[in-house]
Order: C-alpha cells, then sequence, then structure tokens
C-alpha cells in the first residue's frame, strides 16, 4: 500500500522467482534528510519526521506488506547519526536522528521505546533480560545471535556453570546480559530485535 511495501514485496517476489521464497528479507538502509542544499528537492525536518516516523508505526503494527502479511521486516534507519564529514550535496550529512554532539535533531518516537540507562537508578547495576511475553522460538534467535558475536557462551552449555536451569529464557538472559556488558553498553545493545530490555533490577528469576 506504500513504496516501502512495494519494494520489499518487489524483491520477495523476484526471490519466489528463482526458488528462494524463504530467503529472509532484511531492509539495511532507508531513511529521509532533514536538511539539504537548495537545489535539492524534500530534505526538511517535517518529511523526515513523518517518513521515519510513519515507516516505525507501519513496522510496529505487524500488518507487513501484501505479499507477507503479519510480518514486520527488520529494518534499519539511516541514520542514527550525522555524518557531518560526510562529501556528496548537504543532504548526505543530514540523515541522522541525532547530531554529532549527540542533541536529537527530531524525535520519531524511538528515543521511548526502551528503557535508558538515565531513567534507571543512577548507582544501580544495569542488566539487559528478556522481555516478558516473548516466545522461546524468538528468544533462542536473539540467544544464536548473541553468541555469534565473540562472547563465551560455554557457561550456558551441557557441563557449564550456567547451564541450569536448562530454559531458553536463563540461557537468553545470560548471552544478552554478557553481550550488552562486553560492548558500548548503549541502549540499542540490549535490544535483539526488541526482545530484550535494561533493568536495574538483578535478573536471578532468569537463574534460579
Amino acid at each position: 500500500m506504500n513504496m516501502f511495501d512495494a519494494q520489499v514485496d518487489a524483491v520477495h517476489s523476484a526471490l519466489s522467482d528463482m526458488g528462494f521464497k524463504d530467503v529472509e528479507i532484511m531492509v539495511a538502509e532507508t531513511g529521509w534528510p532533514y536538511r539539504g542544499d537548495n537545489n535539492e528537492v524534500g530534505p526538511s525536518i517535517e518529511n523526515a519526521k513523518a517518513y521515519n516516523g510513519n515507516l516505525i508505526a507501519h513496522l510496529k503494527s505487524m500488518v507487513g506488506t501484501p505479499l507477507m502479511p503479519g510480518k514486520s521486516v527488520d529494518t534499519y534507519l539511516f541514520a542514527l547519526y550525522d555524518e557531518d564529514l560526510k562529501a556528496g550535496p548537504g543532504s548526505e550529512r543530514a540523515f541522522g536522528l541525532y547530531k554529532p554532539d549527540l542533541s536529537m535533531t527530531y524525535d520519531v518516537g524511538i528515543s521511548n521505546s526502551y528503557p535508558t540507562p538515565s531513567t534507571l537508578k543512577p548507582t544501580a547495576t544495569i542488566w539487559c533480560v528478556p522481555k516478558a511475553g516473548i516466545s522461546d522460538a524468538q528468544l533462542q534467535s536473539s540467544l544464536d545471535y548473541a553468541c555469534g558475536q565473540g562472547i563465551d557462551c560455554s557457561p550456558i552449555q551441557p557441563g557449564g556453570a550456567c547451564f541450569e536451569p536448562n530454559i531458553v529464557a536463563s540461557h537468553a538472559a545470560y548471552a544478552m546480559n554478557l553481550y550488552y556488558q562486553n560492548s558500548a553498553k548503549n541502549p540499542w545493545n540490549c535490544d535483539f530485535s526488541q526482545t530484550a530490555t535494561l533493568t536495574s533490577q538483578n535478573p536471578s528469576k532468569y537463574t534460579s
């Protein structure tokens, strides 16, 4: 029903015709500039906020596309931060939701989609844990991703110190938190396709 859906479905249709209908589609880059040169048509904060805001709302709705109903395609916004040293027209340096000084350019709602360390107890230890109500299949996917990023998941393997309880939620909590603690500890390091969240409460329920 829109150009985004049309392009995603075009790729899905082409893959299906070639016999690859089960290949997962991911949108690696999409966005809108909020500023540009005088000869560029379209860049503005209003247009950028409308495009990114409507895109996020569309993806969160889980409506999907005409050929893939009920499915939210993993999509990466371009960009989180402005690339102020990038060559080319002015719009190339003005796609960011945030400016290089870390101030917000405009709000499309994602800043409130998960808690940040600043909203939790200032002196508390912060953990990354699975959200409530997430299926084992989704948690297993997040677990596999985290363990594939170079962290040590041997303690949750059979015989490991953290193998028990042998449930997906417990193992996912271990892997998610270890990945978060070994990363830059930004909120997006504890997202895992919206299956995890930050907490200042000790996640002992996952390990006992």
